[in-house]
């Protein structure tokens, strides 16, 4: 049975203008990111879907400016008109998801000497960390990576999101929008196995307990510093040395969270930094530290993300080995 998708017709808009230089594309697209029905992008424009409490949302993301004064106009679709409290809210809330509201100066005199990152911060001059998720969702993300060829996970997250998501239409766009927490708490393991998620069925159905459950508390963990904040993730279930680098970065925006590298960056970080099919994980921690700094996930981000905006045009033998898509 084809889900039937929720219409998000009425509409709030507003514009934001991010602290400069911002670069709209390179922040609100990611092409590293697994494609995944829940966003859309077109140069200059970007729609995705959100959850506000109960509500379903669309948003809908114009860049309106350049990158030295920038301005983006924001389009948010609901089933029925928000409350001026709500859009206030969900504003703020784009604003730290993609980072508007921060400063990489710092950054830029630290690294733009850097013969490798250097021509590449003049290429993506502005680029952002971002995360259009929540906490959870980014955890459930997180989740379906382990231990996953980019096919394999494409394939999780849409089953995942065909049986507990919500397919929503608006702006003459039909997407998903991640379930409730509360969903996956009350499933039982043998039915997200049925989906052919494998042992991640355990661990999908204990973090969205630990949610449920009020174990930690994202809008707190913003306001700590990155080593509080990594001992409060470390209170949810199968958040290891990995997911708590892509929490940390991605949805807290910490630079510096790198403790661990996973085999499939491994292939890849040996390629960027020494051009070689595989140097030992700890050498590479070492090089970016040296390198980068307080600054080195961030720096790393910049890289990953540029030769995957290159594979958009040419290819690359060895990434196309490695992603097998």
């Amino acid at each position: 049975m084809v889900k039937k998708a929720v219409a998000l017709n009425a509409k709030f808009m507003t514009e934001v203008k991010p602290k400069a230089p911002f670069n709209f594309d390179a922040t609100v697209h990611k092409p590293s990111h697994f494609p995944a029905p829940i966003e859309h992008y077109l140069e200059s424009i970007y729609w995705q879907t959100m959850r506000f409490g109960s509500k379903v949302l669309g948003l809908k993301m114009e860049n309106k400016g350049t990158i030295e004064n920038p301005a983006i106009r924001l389009t948010f679709f609901s089933e029925a008109r928000l409350m001026k409290k709500e859009t206030d809210t969900i504003v703020k809330e784009i604003q730290w998801r993609f980072d508007l509201d921060g400063d990489l100066s710092e950054f830029s005199d630290r690294v733009k000497h850097d013969n490798l990152l250097g021509p590449v911060l003049q290429k993506w001059q502005g680029m952002h960390v971002s995360c259009g998720n929540s906490l959870y969702e980014l955890l459930v993300i997180s989740i379906v990576l382990q231990n996953a060829t980019v096919r394999r996970t494409v394939q999780m997250m849409e089953a995942l999101l065909d049986k507990y998501g919500t397919k929503v239409k608006f702006d003459g766009k039909e997407l998903y929008a991640f379930w409730e927490p509360e969903r996956l708490e009350r499933a039982t393991e043998q039915e997200l196995r049925e989906l052919k998620v494998g042992y991640r069925a355990k661990y999908l159905k204990k973090t969205s307990e630990d949610f449920v459950n009020g174990v930690v508390d994202e809008f707190k963990l913003r306001q700590m510093s990155m080593e509080e904040a990594k001992k409060e993730l470390d209170k949810l279930y199968g958040v290891g040395p990995a997911s708590a680098s892509i929490l940390l970065f991605e949805a807290l925006h910490h630079y510096d969270t790198i403790e661990k590298i996973g085999p499939w960056e491994q292939k890849i970080y040996s390629h960027l930094l020494f051009n070689k099919e595989l140097i030992p994980a700890e050498t590479i921690l070492q090089e970016i530290h040296k390198r980068y700094g307080k600054w080195k996930t961030l720096a790393m981000h910049y890289i990953f993300e540029d030769l995957f905006w290159k594979r958009k045009t040419q290819k690359i033998q060895w990434l196309e080995k490695l992603i097998r898509l």
